[in-house]
């Protein structure tokens, strides 16, 4: 099955309105205008336009609980989840509540290999030897329906926190907390994990506050805790919606002047990454991934424990590990995903493959979404890669990735209805899911996997398409502007970073690192070359002299330059 090969579309015009600050250039607020921000509030909107918990249906019972717990000195037990959202939650809850007077408060955290996800019941038992009294999951349980009555079967209060879509029936926890159950009236159903138990920290601060529990009137700083509130929600993908910008712009800002928490402060250091310039794409490329990689080959309790830490020194030691994690990570992500490929390549797949299903039984079940994703882009197609639960398992762990218009979870929720027990579990989002499944039912999964497919996808929907927002001026090609656009955002999914198209004449190319292509361009209409580059975009073959791209314009301070570069994402010739 050949690559798919995007179209490059032009977004319509937007009126950008009126009531913009002097300091936002032209180019900046038509952008804004583009992505529904038709005013500087919407574009860059501040803590205090925070949607107000008390919309979050069962977060008053979320409170209380928590209240009791603290002034009872239970011991409470933040339960995390193996991701980069499952860890920073873990993080906020376990600081939060502490800031907020709680003196027993441990964390806990799944190991993919050994437990499975979320709150299982072999996670539950080894759980008895800390003797918890309230459970409080972050980032999952929504699906954990045995893991849960496990631990109400001991005695033990359960308080959920989720983000992700819940199933026909809810799991018997003693209050849920989750933005997507249904008829929930929160505006902003996009929160990540870390962004719930935010909300549940608010909460209870503010029942704390309402009944006098803090001497003085002096409460505790929650916002100090959104450095890990910005990281989660990038690294989780979701939708930066206005109420998410408002989180992870205030997250960046501790970020960028020094306040992130230790863990944060390493990590940044570990990727090389400069603070006071850092934008959300950092955390999602560099950051996240060094969190996630620890999730995926080892323990997240080691992110964790970076995130906790207050030792700068320690921090730096952790740090280091999950830096070297993710570098085997990568290795092992490149070889399966290499494997996929040349599978794809032998089966001849043909475009009756709506929907791809892959399988190795040498595959790493930490690695599956990052091999789906890979290929779901190389193919712009849903794509699920399985893996064994273990090595030799019967049971397969499966993860899968979608595309506009196509809801991977209800697509699995209907082969789940149409087939029932053939799909032993499954939960997730819009554009990622995760599923198991007995070795033995692969076949048949696939079949009614491409069936359902079949019937569902439209075929005009397999075009790939890249959304400019048009041509840049010559005059526009500079450092003011490509820092405008640097520090305009947070970008990310939903809000989409700005992307820009145009001809351009190659003066000259060369290949670096093997396989990146570097260019010296110039514009029609302008006069000084322009750097650009494009990574993996070495073809084999002489770049044509004129191309047609899609670019971003990225500030480039490379041995101290203050220059600007076209980081190129698709180039076709002119």
């Amino acid at each position: 099955m050949t690559p798919a090969m995007p179209r490059i579309r032009r977004r319509d015009p937007v009126p950008c309105g009126g009531g913009w600050p002097d300091t936002v250039p032209p180019l900046l607020r038509r952008i804004y205008a583009a992505r529904g921000a038709s005013a500087w509030e919407l574009a860059q909107p501040r803590l205090a336009a925070l949607a107000p918990p008390d919309t979050l249906t069962g977060i008053d019972a979320a409170a209380a609980l928590l209240e009791a717990a603290i002034l009872e000195d239970r011991h409470i037990v933040v339960v995390g989840d193996f991701d980069c959202d499952g860890a920073t939650a873990c993080a906020v809850g376990v600081r939060g509540l502490r800031m907020l007077g709680a003196r027993r408060v441990s964390h806990a955290v799944p190991n993919r290999m050994v437990h499975g996800y979320g709150l299982s019941p072999a996670l539950v038992e080894e759980l008895a030897a800390l003797r918890p009294e309230l459970l409080l999951t972050v980032d999952h349980g929504i699906a954990c329906h045995a893991g849960v009555a496990a631990a109400r079967a001991r005695g033990w209060q359960v308080l959920v926190t989720d983000h992700h879509l819940p199933g026909q029936q809810l799991p018997p926890a003693d209050a849920i907390v989750n933005p997507n159950l249904p008829g929930d009236a929160f505006p902003s159903k996009a929160l990540a994990g870390v962004g719930v138990i935010f909300y549940v920290l608010l909460a209870l601060r503010r029942r704390m506050r309402e009944a006098g529990r803090f001497p003085g009137g002096v409460q505790p700083d929650l916002t100090t805790l959104l450095d890990l509130v910005a990281v989660g929600t990038v690294a989780d993908l979701v939708p930066l919606d206005t109420n998410n910008r408002a989180l992870v712009a205030a997250g960046l800002r501790q970020l960028r002047a020094g306040r992130g928490c230790a863990g944060l402060r390493a990590l940044i250091e570990v990727c090389g990454r400069q603070p006071a310039c850092l934008t959300a794409a950092d955390i999602g490329f560099a950051i996240g991934p060094r969190l996630n990689a620890a999730g995926r080959l080892e323990d997240m309790a080691l992110g964790i424990e970076c995130l906790l830490t207050d030792d700068p020194e320690r921090a730096r030691e952790l740090a280091a590990i999950l830096d070297g994690i993710n570098a085997e990570r990568r290795a092992v992500q490149q070889a399966m995903t290499d494997d996929a490929e040349a599978a794809l390549a032998r089966a001849r797949l043909d475009a009756a493959a709506l929907a791809p299903c892959l399988f190795d039984p040498d595959w790493h079940p930490g690695v599956v979404g990052l091999v789906a994703s890979k290929i779901k882009e190389r193919l712009y197609r849903p794509v699920i890669a399985f893996a064994p639960a273990e090595p030799g398992a019967a049971v397969l762990r499966g993860s899968a990735r979608s595309i506009p218009g196509f809801h991977i979870r209800d697509a699995l929720a209907a082969v789940d209805t149409a087939h029932p027990g053939l799909v032993q579990r499954f939960g997730g989002h819009a554009m990622a899911a995760g599923l198991t499944l007995e070795l033995e039912k692969l076949p048949a999964f696939e079949q009614a996997w491409q069936a359902h497919a079949a019937r569902v996808l439209d075929r005009a929907m397999l075009q790939a398409e890249l959304l400019s927002d048009g041509e840049l001026l010559p005059q526009e090609l500079d450092r003011f502007h490509a820092e405008a656009l640097r520090d305009g955002g947070p970008w990310g999914q939903g809000f989409p970073e700005p992307l820009f198209d145009g001809q351009f004449e190659v003066l000259d190319w060369r290949v670096v690192g093997e396989r990146h292509l570097r260019l010296r361009l110039r514009h029609p209409g302008g006069r000084e070359p322009l750097s650009a580059i494009r990574f993996g975009g070495w073809q084999g073959r002489e770049p044509p002299r004129r191309l047609h791209l899609a670019y971003r314009l990225v500030p480039d301070d490379y041995r101290g330059a203050r220059a600007v570069q076209l980081t190129i994402e698709h180039f076709e010739p002119a």
